[in-house]
């Protein structure tokens, strides 16, 4: 008997709820203490003298710099601030490109020279700070012996005080750079591809509105994840180890009946929501939504929406509180993109849209026929930046991870298509049709957008399988995997669509030079736009074979898996893209990039190592164990004279067990020496491509094995929590 996953369900079934640790939600409003752990304005304004105070204002809403003076008044007020609310230690807290967020603490506490105990944090601690950089991924950026990285302050972003047991720990979010000041992580790109899109949005927005000044990213995305006790977790090797279950026959019952999406929360799972939900708005996040997704155990969050830069602090925040709170309740939340085979995985759909100070949403159609043209003209510019850079936003997207999920039958397929909804897909159409140089074409087309339905409601349907759909007033990237860090893909928006922005401003100033009128400028570059972006834009089944063969003959790309969707990363037109907005450099890209490679080998090294340490120690020997009491079982009834027909089941219980042993031997004898001539290439480029054509077919091969294996071993026999057992055992 595999004494492991029993002790685990025993261990679930004989478990009191007052060893659950739940801890009491608030009962108050949550407007009663929302933010009361973030130094927010209402703290600011107690905290801060009048001039820090306005400096910081500046620096949040214009990026203004702070002086040396200033930033001693702000560390000041900061500290006085947290040692009021118990805390003692402080962190910049910072997001490398591991994929999590890095801390390193320090203590108010310090001795002076004549050995005094003092409280100290200056302006120059809350600034810089300069944690070893050496042992975080830097893709050649420097060598090992270069250790120094330095964390530098972004006060665009609310410092916040984490919780966690009795302890009180000041966090102040902040970018990595090297020595040199290169971005060594994913929060620095993001804030400059910030700057590029709003000076380039500004100055269109100036051909409409001249009171605009400022343009801001917007972003609300969508969590999902799945919840399991931390018991049956704790069984499983490859969960623990890789975040997905790489063995595993699917039960009988999981989401076919699709009982589970928007249906009642359980109750335990209802108690960690609460409890999470409580937590995040002390922290200023946002949390609004909540419920049930399609698959069993799955569930999803989602937030009002914030500025970009913010919204992904929070989404970055929120993944390292999950996982806390879910280890206060003993279960254990899994925010890879595939944890289950055969059932959905879980994305992170990224709502992107973009604002202006006047507090337009320039997506958004609205009522005011006047301002319509200027929907039209940042609608029509976005989908050109996706159809002529859909390569690089899909290479945001690509990791290990979301490989498993991308194509499947509850995400986009990975080939980059943008969903308009039939109403504004006919819509350009007409304007395509229509749109002739003259101011009456003009009028026309302002006219057309007019008379459409209330767009702030339901211009559009759902599309699930559109990788980059129009939702009515934002576009929802829906590849992003569950466990990403959000800033990657919102970077690429940000700077392909400001990039998109300066090339139709400068033909627009162009025509306008040569005598055009301004309307009629914009909408005859427009149409042009209208016709070259057209092979982007799909409204029908991204999942179906046919798209895959539309999709080719419009020469749009499918990149099925990683190592081929990060090499555009190196293509001369995406180097020279990303370099000339300045958000990231040449050198920068390049690290970036083998940064996610080297990612995605060690991902599958370790997954390999594991599937085949669990091949060996836990399956194959439940598998002959069971093997031998059945052949011995034969063998009985033999030697007391039955006749062969009397224990046919058990010769074909001994068949089916005996061929998927010999079968899950051999495979893993060849995953061996295919990881080992994958591990052997001088590229890493080229052991990325050997792990995703060679290595992985290999362990779904012995996946299939392991899984028939499953269901013919004795159910007390087999040592691994079941799927039905991780789904429906609360």
């Amino acid at each position: 008997m595999s004494q492991s996953r029993f002790n685990a369900l025993d261990t679930i079934q004989n478990r009191a709820e007052y060893d659950m640790e739940y801890v009491e939600p608030s009962t108050g409003k949550i407007s009663d203490f929302f933010g009361e752990n973030t130094f927010n304005d209402a703290a600011m304004k107690q905290y801060l003298t009048e001039t820090a105070y306005l400096a910081m204002k500046s620096a949040i809403q214009g990026g203004a710099k702070i002086s040396r003076e200033i930033a001693n008044q702000i560390a000041s007020g900061l500290q006085t601030w947290a040692q009021e609310r118990g805390v003692t230690h402080f962190s910049h807290w910072f997001q490398p490109l591991t994929g999590k967020n890095a801390e390193k603490h320090d203590s108010f506490f310090n001795l002076t020279p004549d050995g005094k105990i003092i409280e100290e944090f200056g302006g120059d601690v809350l600034t810089q700070q300069e944690p070893d950089a050496s042992s975080f991924p830097g893709g050649g950026m420097r060598t090992t012996a270069e250790a120094r990285g330095y964390t530098i302050w972004d006060p665009s972003s609310p410092a916040f005080i984490m919780e966690v047991g009795g302890d009180k720990t000041l966090y102040i979010p902040a970018a990595f750079v090297t020595w040199h000041g290169e971005a060594q992580d994913f929060k620095l790109p993001l804030l400059r591809s910030q700057v590029y899109l709003e000076k380039s949005a500004v100055g269109v927005c100036q051909y409409f509105d001249k009171n605009v000044t400022r343009v801001i990213a917007t972003l609300g995305w969508e969590q999902e994840f799945f919840l399991v006790d931390e018991a049956l977790f704790n069984n499983r090797p490859d969960l623990q180890m890789t975040g997905r279950t790489l063995v595993g026959r699917v039960s009988a019952k999981n989401q076919q009946l699709e009982d589970m999406y928007f249906g009642s929360i359980p109750e335990r799972i209802y108690a960690y929501m609460r409890d999470l939900e409580t937590e995040c708005h002390k922290l200023a996040i946002p949390l609004r939504t909540r419920h049930n997704e399609v698959g069993p155990a799955q569930f999803e969050f989602a937030p009002v929406f914030e500025e970009v830069n913010v919204s992904v602090d929070h989404n970055t925040l929120l993944m390292d509180m999950m996982e806390r709170v879910a280890r206060r309740h003993k279960l254990a939340c899994l925010l890879h993109e595939k944890p289950f085979a055969g059932v959905n995985g879980s994305g992170k759909h990224n709502n992107w849209s973009m604002g202006t100070n006047t507090g337009k949403n320039l997506l958004s159609p609205g009522k005011d026929p006047a301002n319509n043209l200027q929907f039209l003209t940042f609608f029509v510019n976005t989908i050109k930046a996706v159809h002529d850079h859909a390569d690089i936003l899909r290479a945001t997207i690509a990791t290990a991870n979301n490989d498993h999920r991308l194509g499947a039958n509850e995400a986009p397929p990975a080939i980059i298509s943008a969903y308009l909804g039939a109403t504004l897909d006919q819509m350009l159409h007409e304007i395509e049709t229509h749109g002739k140089s003259s101011i009456g074409a003009v009028k026309n087309a302002v006219d057309l957008v007019s008379k459409l339905p209330d767009m702030e409601k339901d211009t559009t349907d759902r599309n699930r399988t559109s990788p980059f759909a129009f939702t009515g007033n934002k576009f929802e990237i829906r590849a992003v995997g569950s466990s990403q860090n959000c800033a990657g893909p919102m970077m690429v928006m940000n700077t392909i669509v400001g990039h998109q922005l300066n090339e139709f401003k400068h033909q627009v100033d162009a025509a306008i030079a040569h005598g055009k009128p301004q309307d009629q400028a914009i909408l005859d570059i427009l149409v042009q736009y209208i016709k070259e972006s057209k092979a982007v834009r799909f409204e029908g089944n991204g999942y179906s074979d046919e798209w895959k063969e539309e999709a080719a003959k419009r020469g749009l790309g499918n990149r099925t898996n990683t190592p081929e969707a990060l090499k555009v990363m190196t293509d001369k037109k995406n180097v020279h893209l990303f370099a000339k907005s300045g958000v990231l450099s040449e050198k920068e890209l390049d690290a970036h990039y083998h940064v996610y490679i080297h990612t995605y080998v060690t991902k599958l090294q370790i997954e390999v190592d594991t599937l085949a340490d669990m091949c060996t120690t836990m399956i194959l020997p439940a598998s002959i164990n069971y093997l031998s009491k059945v052949a011995e079982n034969i063998h009985h009834l033999k030697a007391i004279g039955l006749k062969a027909s009397s224990y046919s089941t058990q010769h074909e219980i001994v068949e089916h067990i005996s061929k998927h042993i010999t079968g899950l031997g051999d495979a893993l004898t060849k995953m061996h020496e295919a990881r080992h001539a994958a591990d052997g290439h001088d590229h890493l480029e080229h052991s990325a491509a050997a792990f995703a054509g060679e290595v992985k077919p290999l362990m779904e091969e012995i996946r299939h094995h392991a899984d028939s294996l499953e269901y013919w071993v004795e159910d007390s026999h087999w040592p691994l929590a079941k799927y039905r057992e991780l789904f429906f055992v609360r």
